[in-house]
């Protein structure tokens, strides 16, 4: 390591000495905060309180004489199971997918092309959410960088699969492997007591994210906050980080709009002392101020005890401009092997 107290971003870019993971955990409030105004077609992002309205299915509830008034989880856990609704879990469930698998990307670079760029090959996305928006920025910038790996705990309205050769892939089209066309990937829905073993595809994202949360560095929840009604999501994290007094030298970022005081009450277990930071913006975070050298920066500042400068990927609205600004990062990692 260089002898003076100042980690400059010349320096950040050069280096590569991190081999750990960085972990991101994306909940629905990601989209919501990467689209608060729609998506490409001005589709509005919902959230289990507005889904209900999101997706026009008031009738339907109010038919059966259900309270669409209540949050789309307590709604849905209701019914679930219950022969009765049957017909009515079949509509909801086809409208889910149907408006999900719809949405899009804008032409410009967004958060989420922004996320993908900024985490190396070693590094993790684990998402919750339904929508395609994580699949389709990795699709658009694959060629460009090498991207991190994705996983997708609730299923995904546009990803498939294949058991057998343990590939997946964009729904309609095949296995690389023995050319079958993947299997849908089936959404997991809101009931309360969700079982993540029951499906093959499911069970095999969350064994790769157990994996990858033992050995993680650094861990950045996004717009996540399911662990107070989500308990065997909870078990399984926290079961796979261990005792919050072993991981000293590990550091935990949440962005989320929430306050501090009720952040650090929620991931608490998952917090050692100090080693945390809350943002109200993805652009606050260290993935963005430190694209694709998180830990190499985290390493200088904490353990060297250096100064280091920041190195904020740009909002442009311009790919060329993005990726030309990306270069010397890849350039270096390419020189690197």
């Amino acid at each position: 390591m260089i002898d003076t107290h100042e980690f400059t971003k010349e320096e950040e870019i050069a280096t590569l000495m991190m081999g750990k993971p960085h972990l991101v955990i994306l909940g629905a409030g990601a989209s919501l905060a990467a689209f608060p105004k729609g998506e490409k077609s001005n589709k509005r992002i919902p959230l289990m309180n507005d889904l209900v309205t999101v997706l026009g299915i008031q009738k339907e509830l109010e038919t059966h004489e259900i309270n669409t008034k209540l949050n789309f989880e307590n709604i849905f856990s209701d019914i679930y199971g219950n022969e009765r609704y049957s017909k009515l879990i079949e509509v909801i469930e086809t409208k889910i997918h149907s408006y999900f698998s719809n949405l899009e990307l804008p032409n410009y670079p967004t958060v989420y092309d922004h996320l993908v760029l900024s985490l190396r090959e070693k590094d993790l996305i684990a998402t919750f959410n339904w929508d395609p928006f994580l699949y389709y920025a990795c699709w658009r910038n694959h060629e460009k960088a090498k991207l991190p790996q994705i996983l997708y705990l609730h299923g995904n309205s546009v990803v498939g699969y294949c058991l057998k050769d343990k590939t997946m892939g964009y729904v309609r089209s095949k296995c690389s492997k023995c050319g079958n066309n993947f299997t849908p990937s089936r959404l997991l829905y809101p009931v309360k007591n969700k079982n993540y073993t029951a499906d093959p595809f499911i069970h095999s994202q969350w064994k790769i994210l157990q994996n990858y949360l033992k050995n993680a560095f650094m861990v950045t929840i996004f717009g996540y906050s399911a662990p107070r009604t989500d308990i065997a999501a909870y078990n399984l994290m926290k079961s796979a980080w261990g005792n919050v007094q072993n991981r000293d030298m590990e550091q935990f970022e949440i962005v989320d709009i929430k306050d501090d005081k009720e952040l650090r009450k929620t991931w608490g277990n998952f917090i050692h002392t100090h080693h945390y930071e809350t943002h109200k913006s993805f652009y606050d975070s260290w993935i963005a101020n430190h694209p694709r050298r998180t830990g190499e920066a985290y390493w200088a500042q904490y353990c060297e005890a250096q100064f280091v400068d920041t190195n904020p990927i740009p909002q442009t609205d311009n790919f060329s401009d993005l990726y030309n600004w990306m270069k010397p990062l890849i350039d270096a990692e390419t020189n690197n092997k």
